[in-house]
This record gives C-alpha cells, sequence and structure tokens, in this order.
C-alpha cells in the first residue's frame, strides 16, 4: 500500500503531499488542473519514460517520492535484496526493514535517476521492484495482462487452490524429469569421449599398480642411493672412528691408544680414592658412563663397517632403476608418490563411474519415459481444471461488464494444449476480448477503446482480487465515455476491488467520487508560487467530509454553493455508504462523516 506521495515541479504541480489510505481513493479536479500528473507521478515510480516537458516551467527538475507498506517476503522486497538496495534478512522481516521508498528525480535537461529504499539503482530496476507493487490502468498505459505468461498466471490464481496443489505436485515432478533429461543427454551425447576415457584411466592404473608404489618410499630410496654411492668412503671412516674410539685388533702391528683405554686409565686412576671425596666420586661415575657410551659407540661402528658388503655397486642399480620407475609416475600423475597414490584412488571411482555408464544409461531411459508419461497425463488434467477456470473467469468478467454498460462485450480465456511440456504444464493461456456484438474475439487491448478498455481491466480485477495477493490499482479515466446508471456501476466496482486491494482512481463522475473512502482534489491555485510567470499552479490536498459535499456538487453542476446540487451530492454520499462493500474481515466500511 502506498502511504504517501510527494510530487515536486511536476507539470502544474509546484509542490504536494499527499497521503493515501488504504480503501478507495479518488482523485478529482476541474479540467487542467492536473490531475493527470497524479497518474504521471505513479508512472515515473513504475519506470516509465521520463520526459524534460514534465518538469515545471522554471523549476530544474521534478521529482516524485513515495513510501510504501510492503509486507515481509513480497516479491518487491525479494527484488530488491537482488539489485542489492535491501539486505537478505530485511526481505522477509518487514520489521527489522528500513522504510520501503521509491524515488524518481527528472531534470530539465533530461537527466533520470532513481533510488529504491534510499539507494540509486537504475531505472530499470526501479521498475522492476514498482511493478510487483503497483498496476496503473489508463487510456495509454500497457496492460497488466499484456502477455501470456502474466495471463495464465491471472487464470492459474483464479482457478483456486485444488489446481495449485495440483500444478505443484506438477512442477515437482517436471522438476525431474529436467534433471534426469539433462543426466541422459549429458552421458549419451559424450559417450565416445568418456570410452576414450575410461581406456585412458585403465592403461593408467594399470601401470601404477603394477609398479606399487608406497607411501615414502621416494625418499628412502634417495637415501638409499646417497649411500651406496659413498660405500667404501662410509666404510673406511666408521674403521678408522672404531679404532680411535676402541683400539685396533690383538693382531694390529701398532697398539694405539684409544678414547675407550685412555678413560678407562682415568678410572683405574680415580677408583682408589673416589671414597674420600664425594666429588671425586661423582666425576668417577661420569667417567664409567662416558666408558660405556665409547664401548657401546665402537661396538655399532663394528657392525656398521661390517654391515658395508660388497654387493653394493648391484644394489646401486636396483635403487636407481626403481626410483626412474616412480620419478615417472610422479611426472604423469603428481609431484609426490602421495599425490599419485591419492589420483590413483580418485581415478578408480571415476572408471567405476564410466564403466557404469551403459547400465545407466538403460536405467535413465526408462525413467523419462516413465515419468514423462505420467507428466503428460498430469498436464492433460491441469488444462482440463484450466479450461473450466476459464470459463467460469468469463462469466463471471462477463456479469461485471454488463453492468459497465458493455452487456454485449464477451471475454474468453482460451487454454490450447502445446507440442511440449514446460514448467507449468502444456497449455498456452490467451485473454481474448470481443467488445461488441459480432465482433470476433481478440487479444486484450485490440479492437476496443482506451475507456472500454479501462472498463474490462475494471472487471478483470475486480474478478481476480479474490484470488490475487493484494496491490495497489490506478485507474486513469476508467469511466471515460459513461455516465449514469453505468457511472454508478463503476463506482460500485472500484469499491468492490477495494476490499482486497488499495484503490486509486482519476474520475470526474460525482457518481464514481461518491463511493471513495478517501477523496483527494487537485486545485488550481491562482496564488501559488509561478503564477506572476503565467505559468498555471495546482495544489493538491484531501478534502473532509463537507468539502467532499461541495466537490461532488461542484462535478453535478459547476457550482459548488447550489443548494440543489449539494442536495444531490448528499443523496449520492449516503447511498454510496449504505452499498458500500464489506471490508474483507466481514466489517462494513465506516461511511465518510458530514
Amino acid at each position: 500500500m502506498i502511504e504517501h506521495l510527494s510530487i515536486s515541479g511536476l507539470g502544474v504541480i509546484d509542490h504536494a503531499e499527499l497521503d493515501l489510505t488504504g480503501g478507495f481513493n479518488v482523485v478529482t479536479g476541474e479540467t487542467g488542473a492536473g490531475k493527470t500528473m497524479v497518474v504521471t507521478a505513479f508512472g515515473l515510480l513504475l519506470g516509465h519514460r521520463a520526459s524534460p516537458m514534465a518538469v515545471r516551467k522554471g523549476a530544474e527538475r521534478a521529482s516524485v517520492d513515495a513510501e510504501l507498506e510492503v509486507p515481509a517476503g513480497h516479491p518487491a522486497r525479494s527484488r530488491a535484496a537482488e539489485a542489492g538496495v535491501l539486505d537478505e534478512d530485511a526481505a522477509d522481516d518487514a520489521a527489522a526493514a528500513e522504510p520501503f521508498l521509491l524515488g524518481r528525480a527528472v531534470t530539465a535537461k533530461g537527466r533520470s535517476r532513481a533510488s529504491a529504499v534510499g539507494r540509486a539503482v537504475p531505472v530499470g530496476v526501479l521498475g522492476e521492484i514498482g511493478e510487483q507493487l503497483v498496476t496503473v490502468h489508463g487510456q495509454a498505459d500497457q496492460l497488466r495482462l499484456k502477455s501470456p505468461a502474466a495471463q495464465r498466471e491471472a487464470l492459474d490464481a483464479y482457478a483456486g487452490a485444488e489446481f495449485a496443489e495440483a500444478l505443484r505436485a506438477y512442477q515437482e515432478g517436471f522438476a525431474r524429469y529436467q534433471q534426469l533429461c539433462a543426466e541422459l543427454e549429458e552421458i549419451t551425447a559424450h559417450e565416445l569421449e568418456r570410452r576414450r576415457e575410461a581406456e585412458h584411466l585403465q592403461q593408467a592404473l594399470e601401470q601404477i599398480d603394477e609398479a606399487e608404489p608406497q607411501p615414502g618410499e621416494d625418499e628412502r630410496l634417495k637415501s638409499e642411493s646417497v649411500r651406496l654411492g659413498n660405500l667404501e668412503s662410509l666404510r673406511d671412516a666408521a674403521r678408522t672412528a672404531q679404532t680411535a674410539v676402541a683400539g685396533a685388533d690383538v693382531d694390529a702391528a701398532e697398539n694405539t691408544p684409544s678414547a675407550v683405554g685412555l678413560v678407562e686409565d682415568a678410572v683405574q686412576a680415580l677408583a682408589p680414592l673416589a671414597d674420600q671425596d664425594a666429588e671425586l666420586e661423582e666425576i668417577l661415575g661420569q667417567l664409567s658412563d662416558v666408558s660405556s657410551l665409547l664401548t657401546d659407540a665402537g661396538n655399532q661402528m663394528g657392525i656398521y663397517a661390517a654391515g658395508l658388503d660388497d654387493s653394493g655397486p648391484e644394489r646401486l642399480a636396483q635403487v636407481h632403476a626403481r626410483r626412474a620407475e616412480l620419478d615417472r609416475l610422479m611426472r604423469l600423475y603428481g609431484p609426490e608418490i602421495t599425490d599419485v597414490l591419492e589420483w590413483a584412488a580418485a581415478s578408480r571411482a571415476r572408471l567405476e563411474s564410466l564403466q557404469g555408464d551403459e547400465s545407466r544409461i538403460e536405467q535413465l531411459t526408462e525413467e523419462v519415459q516413465t515419468l514423462g508419461s505420467s507428466l503428460w497425463q498430469q498436464a492433460e488434467a491441469l488444462r482440463t481444471q484450466r479450461q473450466q477456470a476459464g470459463a467460469a473467469l468469463a462469466e463471471a468478467v462477463g456479469e461485471e461488464l454488463a453492468a459497465l454498460a458493455m452487456p454485449n462485450a464477451r471475454l474468453a480465456a482460451d487454454v490450447t494444449a502445446t507440442e511440449a511440456l514446460t514448467r507449468h504444464g502444456a497449455d498456452q493461456v490467451a485473454i481474448l476480448l470481443a467488445p461488441h456484438a459480432g465482433a470476433d474475439p481478440a487479444p486484450l487491448g485490440r479492437g476496443a477503446s482506451g475507456g472500454e478498455l479501462s472498463r474490462v481491466m475494471l472487471a478483470l480485477e475486480v474478478v481476480l482480487s479474490e484470488h490475487a495477493p493484494a496491490s495497489t490499482f490506478i485507474f486513469d479515466e476508467v469511466d471515460a465515455g459513461v455516465g449514469g446508471k453505468a457511472a454508478v456501476q463503476i463506482g460500485r466496482r472500484l469499491a468492490k476491488l477495494a476490499r482486497h486491494a488499495q484503490v486509486i482512481c482519476v474520475t470526474h463522475l460525482p457518481q464514481v467520487a461518491a463511493y471513495a473512502d478517501h477523496h483527494i482534489r487537485v486545485f488550481k491555485d491562482p496564488e501559488a508560487a509561478g503564477q506572476s510567470d503565467g505559468v498555471t499552479a495546482s495544489d493538491v490536498r484531501s478534502l473532509t467530509s463537507q468539502e467532499r459535499v461541495g466537490e461532488l456538487a461542484r462535478m453535478l453542476a459547476g457550482q459548488e454553493d447550489s443548494a440543489s446540487a449539494r442536495a444531490h451530492a448528499d443523496e449520492l454520499l449516503a447511498q454510496a455508504a449504505r452499498e458500500r462493500p464489506s471490508a474483507p474481515d466481514g466489517s462494513s466500511r465506516p461511511a465518510p462523516e458530514r
């Protein structure tokens, strides 16, 4: 619902602040006062083309700003979140959101700016957000139900809850159907490539399995290669170190001192006196430990030297060959042995998947055929329900059109089968109109005058409103070309539509204006700024109950103070109050105070 509208520098309107209410809002005024500028203001908020000619003479720019009440989860909030001007959390939580503001400005040089929720957006985004909130029906405006998709959505909403449940079940099956078809197409379209991939993986895995690489094997072989390449040097060093630590063999010609022998000499020198000094006894213990360590080290070096046998060259060749084999695998499948093993594990799983494609193709083909057959049956059932809903819609709209002075107009909802399944079934929906007796039904917008088309759209919106989410509807001159009883019926229909939505109507007929919950008048203001420059100025404001009587009198007789006209105006208001439709909750709307 639009709660507040601010207009500046637009046409004859210098500045206007307009508070709107739920229900039926009517805008009236003398010819040339600027009623159409109010509709133009809403059009700017819907992203319509902004002409610099709309900027008031002498003003730098024209601007329109609106504050709206938009419930949580509304599509407009979702679109604003997609555009990045509203947090996703705020899109679902209206209480936590900033005020929902829409704005548009156009300069006298033709530059245009748009904003949503206080942030600049492209004009196209403003239009996408606005069209979720406001629908304009005017003499030159495009139809809300102009596209086949919009007409199908309207008919589906009118079809009711049972149809909605059937459509939901169909769409769940269709989503699964699309998934299966995509998988089947992917497998069959790339069958040759998949066979080649399977052959390549099979050969690679055979090479890896034949080599049987082990984790860390490359590092172990590298260490062994270094050792085998320095075998003689390592053996000589070990023997020399053993001699230095433990002494030469008993058969050696020279009896050189050893580390073990020297430490033993030190132990023997201190042992007789160790019990006489605690500190000396501690040192003796340390020397004994050193002697044991040196003895163990000498033995280990002897064992190490003895283990360096003469098979080194043969073993070294084996190590080099093994390393070359592992290096080839690592160049192909990973920088490390662990990478090779991980690649092999992943490729083994991929190979199993590829080898299972043939059986998967058979399974998918069967599933697609079975599910497709079921979906066609569901689509036919949906078509039957749509056709039934279309007939009921045409009958309900026909009754409304008869009351709107179009008794010979016929509306038809044409539901025809398509050759392919879609997310919405297998139907094409077209809402057709024959505005006169003998006329062939044609798409909406063709063959009807602007006034007739406005009344048709009013009839449609009244019938559809009970089955569609609440919105704001703006009607410009919906009563063009009618009068008398037809005007009263238009007023009644607008009030009926306002039970479920906010309605704003620009009218010149008092019979229509009498049914409004809230009356706004556009005044020519000769005292307003700019009049000295020869520029017409207008003021826009809400009317009190007594002012409404005067405005209706002016619309009836051209004289606000005419007693007979005021009496007639009172009569119109009283009649409208008696016939005022109930609010959506079942309560009666209060009549305006007088």
